[in-house]
């Protein structure tokens, strides 16, 4: 496992683009119109009016097509067993866009969720010592904001960058202004914002941080970590930033299986002590032990994880085509 630095200088391909840089939720108008048909009719007529929507996603965005193309064949490679293709990918991404309209319009029923794990964070909380909270872009993160908004005594900061989906986040804004509140949009920690989330930390809260996207900024590293079966950049910022705060570590997943909702929570680490020397190490070893989770909850619902880009991309091949440019 080697260090880093995230992708996020002049690329020329286009399988190294930033995720950043890509409108990953272009689609948000016939969202719009698809939100307003489930409210009126219900699911399934929801259901057949996304069919067009997707055929047109299809057809004009190529780049992500690629990506969940090679993303669902890495699935099928490593775990042996079949999946659905790109169509039924881009589906349930269009159900999960509508899951999240549907929870923070109250329209989403919240009782069938199952917790595997709760008692982890009801300890952290009676304990009042808070934590790093390492989530990912598999299943309904809101799922959790929202049940954790219910409740007086869970309070949480999560770290975003959302500017590549302002129009989908506007409109989640106009549908309940409280899907807002609580995020911060950070491209860099710089010591105010470490001393901010301390403070938070001190008093109980939870710092809410996605694991598995490299950083927007290029001063924090990426580690290559396994994941479906090749080396893919981890970001190791979620465990810097606990280091910094000492404070332990948890994991949160979200997944709907065979029409369950679940919700895991999964304590990571206690505390994260970083050596002077093999602290490199120290940090690849953490991104790949979440790598590891991320893979497994990951297999259980693959058509659910969204990260439509090449996510192993790897900063070292920007850099190899940098140094052959020089030397032509």
């Amino acid at each position: 496992m080697t260090g880093g630095k995230a992708a996020t200088g002049p690329v020329d391909k286009e399988s190294g683009r930033h995720w950043a840089s890509i409108d990953e939720v272009s689609f948000v108008a016939g969202m719009r119109f698809l939100f307003w048909i489930c409210r009126v009719f219900g699911r399934w007529p929801f259901r057949v009016a996304l069919y067009p929507v997707l055929g047109w996603y299809l057809l004009t965005q190529g780049r992500a097509r690629r990506a969940s193309r090679a993303y669902l064949r890495r699935v099928r490679a490593h775990t042996g067993r079949p999946v659905g293709g790109v169509l039924a990918h881009f589906a349930s991404f269009g159900e999960n866009l509508l899951d999240k309209l549907l929870l923070w319009g109250g329209l989403y029923r919240l009782d069938g969720v199952r917790f595997h794990g709760a008692d982890v964070i009801e300890d952290a909380v009676a304990q009042g010592t808070g934590g790093v909270l390492v989530c990912s872009h598999l299943g309904n993160v809101e799922l959790t904001r929202v049940l954790s908004r219910q409740r007086n005594d869970i309070k949480s900061t999560v770290l975003v960058h959302t500017k590549h989906a302002q129009a989908f986040n506007r409109l989640m804004g106009k549908l309940n202004p409280e899907s807002q509140t609580n995020l911060l949009q950070v491209t860099e920690m710089t010591p105010a914002t470490a001393m901010m989330l301390s403070e938070r930390i001190g008093r109980g809260e939870f710092v809410v941080i996605a694991g598995d996207r490299v950083p927007v900024s290029g001063n924090e590293h990426v580690a290559s970590a396994r994941f479906m079966g090749e080396a893919a950049p981890f970001p190791v910022g979620p465990y810097l930033l606990a280091g910094i705060l000492q404070c332990p570590v948890y994991l949160l997943f979200t997944v709907c299986v065979d029409g369950v909702t679940e919700v895991h929570i999964e304590h990571f680490r206690e505390a994260v002590r970083l050596p002077r020397k093999g602290r490199t190490e120290a940090l690849a070893s953490m991104a790949q032990a979440y790598a590891a989770r991320l893979e497994h909850h990951a297999a259980r619902a693959p058509l659910q994880w969204f990260n439509f880009y090449d996510f192993w991309h790897l900063p070292e091949q920007d850099k190899r085509q940098e140094d052959d440019d020089a030397t032509r």
